[in-house]
C-alpha cells in the first residue's frame, strides 16, 4: 500500500474560482506531495507556456470529462481488436510517458520536468501505466494517477490501430473488477472521440462531489 505524502505547503482551494474557468492557478511545484494533494482536490498540472513550458498551470476543467465505471462503450470492432494485444500494467511506465510525449503528438506539453515528476509519483506508488503489447513490442498505452477509487488519466498513445483504446478497456476492467460504484475515471476534457467510448461531461461542482466519493473507495487490488 503506497503511503500518502505529507501535506504540501501550497493552497489549492477552489472556492473562489469562477464557473467555466479551466485554468485556476499558476506556480507551485511538481513535488510528489504537491501532485498528490492537487489530484485529491480536483486539479492537475500543465504548463501554460509554448509547448507546455513553464510556468506550471493548475487546471480544473468546467465542465469535466469523466468515464463512470460501467459506462464504457466497446464496439464490435474494438472487441475483435482485444484478441490481438496483450495487456500489462506498470512494466514500462517511463516508456509509456515518453511515447505520450513524442514531439509529433499533442503530448508535447509533457516536458522533461513533467515526465520526471510523474516518474517520481510512480515510484511512490501513485502513478501507473496500462500498456498494450503485441509480438513483444509496446504499441500503445496510457498513464495516470490512482488515489482511492479515482484514476485520473493523463495521456495515452498508440503505434497501432486501437492499441490505446485496448489500454482503456484494460484500465476499465481493472477498476470494475470489484464492482465498486464509487470508482471514477477522470479524462479531464471530453472529446468527440472519447464521447464515442462513453465519456460524459459534468460541472466542476458535480465532479468534486464524485471525486469526494471516489476517494473513499480503496485502491484497486493490483495497486494496493
Amino acid at each position: 500500500m503506497p503511503i500518502p505524502p505529507p501535506p504540501t505547503a501550497w493552497d489549492f482551494g477552489l472556492d473562489r474560482i469562477p464557473r467555466g474557468e479551466d485554468l485556476v492557478g499558476i506556480g507551485a511545484d511538481l513535488e510528489v506531495a504537491t501532485l498528490y494533494e492537487a489530484y485529491t482536490v480536483g486539479l492537475f498540472p500543465m504548463g501554460v507556456g509554448e509547448h507546455g513550458a513553464a510556468p506550471i498551470g493548475w487546471w480544473s476543467p468546467d465542465p469535466r470529462g469523466i468515464l463512470r465505471v460501467g459506462d464504457l462503450h466497446v464496439s464490435r470492432s474494438l472487441r475483435k481488436s482485444l484478441a490481438r494485444f496483450e495487456l500489462r500494467v506498470d512494466t514500462v511506465f517511463d516508456e509509456v510517458v515518453a511515447a505520450c510525449a513524442a514531439p509529433d503528438r499533442d503530448g508535447r506539453w509533457i516536458t522533461q520536468d513533467v515526465a520526471s515528476a510523474y516518474s517520481a509519483l510512480h515510484e511512490a506508488g501513485w502513478a501507473h501505466s496500462v500498456e498494450t503489447w503485441r509480438a513483444g513490442r509496446l504499441v500503445g498505452g496510457l498513464y495516470g494517477v490512482a488515489i482511492g477509487g479515482l484514476f485520473a488519466g493523463e495521456s495515452m498513445f498508440h503505434a497501432e490501430r486501437d492499441a490505446s483504446k485496448v489500454a482503456l478497456v484494460g484500465l476499465h476492467e481493472l477498476l470494475a473488477a470489484d464492482a465498486d460504484p464509487r470508482r471514477l475515471i477522470d479524462v479531464q476534457w471530453q472529446t468527440p472521440h472519447l464521447a464515442t467510448l462513453g465519456v460524459t461531461e459534468v460541472s466542476r461542482e458535480a465532479y468534486l462531489d464524485l471525486l469526494e466519493t471516489a476517494l473513499t473507495a480503496p485502491l484497486p487490488a493490483p495497486w494496493a
